[in-house]
Order: C-alpha cells, then sequence, then structure tokens
C-alpha cells in the first residue's frame, strides 16, 4: 500500500521555538510571547508583587450606610433614627447662612394632586401613599419651625378644588384630615386654575404683616382649567401670593411661569430622598422682599400687668370695684359713661383717670 498520509508530527508549542538572542547594543529587554510583556519599573510599572501602583475599583470605596446604625442600649435603632432626623434638619437650617430678614408669621396653604397621575409606583409604593407620609411630616417640622404660623391643605381632583383642611394654627387638624386621605383613591384630572383661585380666596384676609404663600405638589403634566389661567397668574402676583411647586414626573412649562411670576422656588424631584429634602425645604421662612411687608415687620403687642391704683375702679370680667385692676399697656380708661351705664357693663370710648372701664384700643374689648 502507498504511503498516502504522512507521519504524524507533533507541534511544537512557542515555548519550545528557540528565540532569538537579543540584538548587540540594545539596552533594554525585549518581551516574548512566553516571558509576556515586560515592565519597567522606572515608568510605572508593577512591582514584585504586582499590587502596588494598580488602580482601586470603584466598587472598593464605595461607603455602605449600614456600617454607620449603632444599636441602642434597649437593642433598637431608634436612637440612631433620631440621630440621623436631627442631623438632616441641622443641615437644613446651616445650608443658608446668608443674613436675611425673613417672616415668622406664615401663611401657607399646600395644595396636593389628588389625580390620576398619583397611581404611579415611579417612586415608591406609589407617589400617592409618599405624597401623604411625608405631607404627616411635613406638617410636624412645620409647626416646630414656624409656631405662630397658620397652615391649610387643598386637593386637586375631577377638574377641581376640594378643601381638605382650613387655615389653622393646630397641626391635628391637618394630620386628621390626611389620615382620612388614605382611604380614598387618586382619580380625575387636577385643575391648577380652581385651586389656585381657591387658595387666592382663602388667603385674600391675611394680614399684610404675615407671608402669603402656596405650595403645589404636582405629579401630573396636564391641567383641566375652566378659563385662561394667566388671568390668575396676574391676580395671584397682584395680591403678593407666593407659589412654590415641587413636580413628581418632569417640567411643566406653566408651572415654571407661575412660579417665576410669583417669585416662588419649582423643582422636580428626581428620587425619594430628593422628593422628601424638596419639601422639608419648604419649613424655612422665606425671605421678605416686598416693602410693605418690612413696614410691617414690628409689631406692637400688649401683656396685663399689674398694678395699685389709688381709686377702685371697675373691671372687665366683674363688674365690682377693685384696686389692683390688670390693664395692658394699650389699653385706656374710660370715664365718659354714667354710672347706671357701667352698672350695665355697657363698653364704652374715650379716655380719663379713674371711675371708668379698661378696653383694648386694638381689639375694642
Amino acid at each position: 500500500m502507498a504511503d498516502s498520509d504522512g507521519e504524524y508530527v507533533e507541534d511544537l508549542s512557542d515555548d519550545d521555538l528557540p528565540t532569538a538572542a537579543p540584538a548587540a547594543g540594545a539596552g533594554g529587554r525585549h518581551a516574548t510571547r512566553s516571558s509576556g510583556p515586560v515592565k519597567d519599573v522606572a515608568r510605572g510599572g508593577d512591582k514584585k508583587d504586582g499590587k502596588q501602583g494598580r488602580r482601586r475599583a470603584a466598587w472598593e470605596d464605595i461607603q455602605r450606610s449600614w456600617d454607620t446604625v449603632v444599636e441602642g442600649a434597649d437593642g433598637s435603632l431608634s436612637s440612631t433614627v433620631e440621630g440621623l432626623l436631627e442631623a438632616g434638619k441641622r443641615q437644613r437650617l446651616l445650608r443658608d447662612t446668608t443674613p436675611l430678614q425673613r417672616g415668622i408669621i406664615r401663611h401657607v396653604l399646600l395644595i396636593l394632586d389628588l389625580s390620576f397621575a398619583m397611581t404611579e409606583k415611579d417612586l415608591r409604593p406609589t407617589r400617592y401613599l409618599l405624597t401623604l407620609r411625608y405631607a404627616t411630616s411635613f406638617i410636624t417640622e412645620f409647626f416646630e419651625q414656624n409656631p405662630i404660623s397658620q397652615l391649610g391643605i387643598l386637593g386637586m381632583r375631577d377638574g377641581l378644588a376640594k378643601p381638605i383642611s382650613p387655615l389653622s394654627g393646630t397641626p391635628t387638624v391637618h394630620l386628621e384630615a390626611l389620615g382620612k386621605l388614605r382611604t380614598q383613591d387618586p382619580q380625575g384630572s387636577p385643575s391648577l386654575q380652581n385651586a389656585l383661585e381657591m387658595a387666592r380666596a382663602g388667603l385674600f384676609h391675611a394680614p399684610s404683616h404675615g407671608t402669603r404663600e402656596v405650595l403645589i405638589i404636582s405629579g401630573a403634566l396636564l391641567s383641566s382649567d375652566p378659563g385662561d389661567i394667566h388671568t390668575t397668574i396676574a391676580s395671584l402676583a397682584a395680591d403678593r401670593i407666593r407659589v412654590s411647586a415641587i413636580g413628581l414626573a418632569a417640567q411643566v412649562a406653566i408651572l415654571s411661569e407661575i412660579c417665576t411670576k410669583t417669585k416662588g422656588d419649582y423643582n422636580v424631584a428626581m428620587h425619594e430622598e430628593h422628593f422628601r429634602t424638596l419639601f422639608m425645604g419648604v419649613t424655612t421662612p422665606p425671605p421678605t422682599r416686598t416693602k410693605e411687608q418690612n413696614q410691617s415687620s414690628l409689631l406692637m403687642m400688649g401683656f396685663p400687668s399689674r398694678t395699685i391704683a389709688k381709686a377702685p375702679t371697675l373691671r372687665v370680667s366683674r363688674v365690682r370695684a377693685d384696686a389692683d385692676p390688670e390693664h395692658a399697656p394699650r389699653a385706656v380708661i374710660s370715664s365718659s359713661l354714667p354710672s347706671a351705664e357701667l352698672a350695665r357693663g355697657v363698653v364704652g370710648r374715650g379716655s380719663g383717670v379713674g371711675g371708668g372701664l379698661l378696653f383694648c384700643v386694638s381689639c375694642g374689648v
């Protein structure tokens, strides 16, 4: 049989192949396939251990939040959570150290979006439930930072504006109203114009020495308005009502225009923590910008004090003679009425000393 097939010859590997000697006069070493590339230490290559000079990976520098959590003496994490909340409050207070004149008497109306857009789950668990939870924390924090201010809540649902709680300085009223909203589902379309008109009517009788503010939490990208909303914007600017908004979806042009013309702030929440930061940032009083507010920043207040009168006088609560009545610094004594009318408890206005009735100039009582 003819030898058609040649004998099998084992292939030589690259390591068994002869390598050429380096050329004479070459000062450096050459890399071969067997030895791999040669790294010069002087040029920033690795040293013997091969670890020095290596760049650290991104995951090696990560900061894990659970590493800073320390259990309390009772084995719970309540003390750590309270410490983190207090640190957040201090950070908000120290963020803006610019010396500005801020209003301490605030009248704020919170407008919540209760439309179908709040059912989205991009903010866990849903936009609606997260907004109610943050609104509860906002109410508590608001009255801690502004104890003599007033707050009210409105809602946008089914193309209408619905009052949730009136302007009040009692946080319990607002917390109970928010608790009832948890049993309801968001539905319908929002109406910015109806909500702003209701807010404008609610803040119309607010005194000039306090601020008039509106905060909108909007999750929808539309507004079902019955008329021209630009007329409402002009009325808000004329009444010196400051409108701010926090968006949960994307930036809306009409909200940006409203906040710009009323000198408010407009931001869009990127995630849950950012939403909370923006929400709690409203608890800080805004700086007073108008000349009218600066003129009324100082209020005259009177507190009762006890003095010993030389002659018996009459008290307001009890029509009887007394030698040590309580009167306010702004109170005056009326002696223009006859003794018979004083006995019947008729309040008169005038000035004089002795034998009269005390009443307050500011309230007429």
